[in-house]
Order: structure tokens, then C-alpha cells, then sequence
């Protein structure tokens, strides 16, 4: 008797599950023999792994351009400041500290400003 109960929660469990992603929307399609299929639609993120990478290359080039623009000192120093400040300025501190891929972008960038 048990094992009969645990089938049919077993087969609860999957019908709900099933519900719930139907509730997102579906998808009918009809087999060659007639039968009508009917699957969960998928959801996709909106954000795209290449508008993730097309971000972070204007980032970069955005840190590389403002090392050259103001100079590497210069640079160093405001990043040095904003670690003195707040929670979020030392975030912005850290995330803003050269890297080499930028370092190697304001030394391309350098002589066509100047």
C-alpha cells in the first residue's frame, strides 16, 4: 500500500512541476501520427553572453583611455583616493585598479592623444 502512494505522489509532484512551467507559456506540436504535443516554452535571458562581452571590451577601453588621458600617475593616485572612501568607492576603487589588458590599451591610445 505504501509503495502505491508514494507512486502517486511521485506522479503529483511531476504533473504540478509540469503546471507551473505551462503557466510561463507552451508550445503545441503535432507529431507525425497525429499526437499533440505540448512543452513548456523556454524562458531566455534577455542579457546575451556577446552583450556581455561587447561591455566589457568598452569598460576596458574605457579604463585605457583614462589612464592615457590623465596619465599613469595621475591615475593611480585617484584610484588610491577612492580607497579611502566609502563602501561603494572602494568598490569602484577595486574594479577600477589597472589591469594589465587596459595598461596595454592606454600605452596603444597614449601617443595618438598627445
Amino acid at each position: 500500500m505504501g509503495e502505491h502512494r508514494d507512486t502517486f505522489k511521485s506522479r503529483l509532484k511531476h504533473i504540478n512541476r509540469k503546471h507551473n512551467a505551462m503557466c510561463e507559456g507552451f508550445s503545441a506540436e503535432m507529431r507525425p501520427d497525429g499526437l499533440l504535443i505540448l512543452q513548456p516554452r523556454r524562458v531566455q535571458s534577455r542579457i546575451s553572453a556577446r552583450s556581455l562581452v561587447l561591455f566589457a571590451g568598452a569598460f576596458l577601453l574605457f579604463k585605457g583611455f583614462l589612464m592615457a588621458a590623465l596619465g599613469f600617475a595621475s591615475y593611480d593616485e585617484r584610484v588610491a583616493r577612492l580607497t579611502q572612501g566609502s563602501v561603494l568607492e572602494r568598490s569602484g576603487a577595486f574594479i577600477m585598479q589597472a589591469d594589465p589588458v587596459s595598461v596595454y590599451i592606454a600605452q596603444k591610445i597614449g601617443p595618438v592623444l598627445r
